[in-house]
Formats: structure tokens, sequence, C-alpha cells
């Protein structure tokens, strides 16, 4: 398969160094990411400025634009041989809840999504930026995922949002196919003044915990479980297609016996 990889934390950055490392054992790989981190941009485009790429070496490039850009580039590049999945991230950091809203990650499946080309969004999640940080676990979740050919059974327009727990990948618990929960966030801005008097804010604020409910990306993810998200840019998931998933998920989890 040809694959074409994404991000919003740049084109250097190490989720997207793992993603790289796990799958190009196996599949033909291409990354258009961004050359600076774009997190939190949302389903942004470059309409009032030329875009300009990088061939950074052979099959990467670096992008002057937005995740969604970045696939757009993409999908151009590979026009003689067409991806056959996008895979965005690997994020550091959650795209669980009401992430997905601000999320340049799932912003760039999203774009796969809208041409047709089915898509992974893939966030590692943790609580500090001081942990070790276990890509290498959520890449091979990608790798499992296509070895299972879950991309086959993406609804047209959507994407698979999936949250991988920050742990070694002997100790994840399995998957699941969940619903997208809420996040709760002080969201405070807080006003300083500069060396010249003027006012400037910065958003910020504390993340405060997640609503409670046993369907959700957050509680699988709190529970140990890989999360499987389906994010539907038009209509809802059909009964055919989620039972077509949860077939997918169920061998997916025979093969995590160890």
């Amino acid at each position: 398969m040809n694959l074409l990889l994404a991000n919003d934390d740049g084109v250097i950055a190490p989720g997207i160094k793992a993603l790289h490392q796990e799958l190009k054992k196996k599949f033909n790989l291409t990354i258009v990411a961004p050359l600076e981190e774009r997190s939190t941009t949302g389903h942004s485009l470059s309409l009032d400025k030329p875009l300009r790429l990088e061939n950074l070496e052979p099959g990467v490039y670096g992008c002057s634009g937005f995740p969604a850009d970045c696939v757009l580039m993409g999908i151009h590049l590979l026009k003689d041989q067409r991806p056959d999945v996008v895979i965005s991230g690997i994020n550091r950091g959650a795209n669980l809840g009401q992430d997905l809203y601000y999320s340049g990650t799932i912003a760039a499946a999203r774009e796969a999504a809208f041409h047709g080309i089915p898509a992974f969004a893939v966030s590692l999640v943790f609580n500090s930026l001081m942990a070790q940080h276990h890509y290498e676990t959520a890449a091979k979740v990608i790798g499992l995922c296509l070895e299972a050919q879950l991309h086959l059974q993406i609804p047209r327009l959507s994407l698979l949002n999936i949250n991988v727990p920050n742990v070694e990948f002997s100790k994840l618990k399995g998957f699941k196919l969940t619903k997208v929960g809420f996040r709760r966030y002080s969201e405070e801005v807080h006003a300083r003044i500069d060396t010249r008097d003027r006012n400037y804010y910065w958003i910020a604020g504390q993340y405060l915990g997640f609503d409670q409910n046993p369907d959700t990306d957050c509680q699988a993810v709190d529970d140990g479980f890989v999360s499987l998200t389906p994010h539907f840019l038009v209509d809802g998931i059909s009964h055919k297609s989620e039972l077509e998933l949860n077939q997918v998920i169920e061998r997916l989890n025979a093969k995590m016996a160890f």
C-alpha cells in the first residue's frame, strides 16, 4: 500500500518519526508535514498565500502550510499513485472528546476523507511532558490496524480517530470502538502587560478531567484501551458499518494475547 503521513507537530516531531520507522518495513511511505508546529490550528487552509515544499530527504517533505494543506500537497505529489490511506500523527498528546474540533491532527485526516481516502488520526495520550513517551506503542497499533485492513471498514466521508495510552505495547488492554466524550478545562485567560506598557493575553488553563461515561473515548483510554472513534463528516454510522468495525476489532483483540 501507498501511505501518506502527515501531522500537526511538525515534520521533525518524534511521533511522525516513530510512525515512519514502524511502517516503512511493510509499506510505501511519503511524508508531507508542516515545517513548524501547527497544533490546535483546526481545519485551516492557506488560501491567501503560496505554499512551499522542502524535500528534506527522499519521500519526506516539509510544507509551509497547515496540516490540511499538507494532505492536499501530498495528494498532488502522489497524483500518479494516489495514497491508499492517510495517517495523521502520532500526535504529542490526546485528541479526545471535543479536542477533535481544535486539532490539526484531526484536520489532516478529515481533509483526506473529503477526498475519498481512508484516514486515521492517531494520538499518544499522556499527562506529563516529562513522562517517557511510548510513540513506538502507537506506531505498532497503527501497523496492526493496517494489517487487519481496518481502513477498508471506514465509512464514506468519515475518519477514524485513534487514541493510544502512553504505556508499553504489552500493557495495552486491547481495542474499543467508542463515542466522543467530553473533557473539562478551566480555560482561563491571563492578562499581562508587555515592556511597552501594552496589554496582551494568554489563553491558558488546566485539564480538569472528563465526564464519566463507559462508552466514550476518554473512559476507554483511562482504562488502558486503544480508543477507536469514528468521526463522521456527513452521516452517522450505519448498523452494518458498526458490525463490520466490531468484527475487525475482535480480530485485533485476538492479536493482543501475550
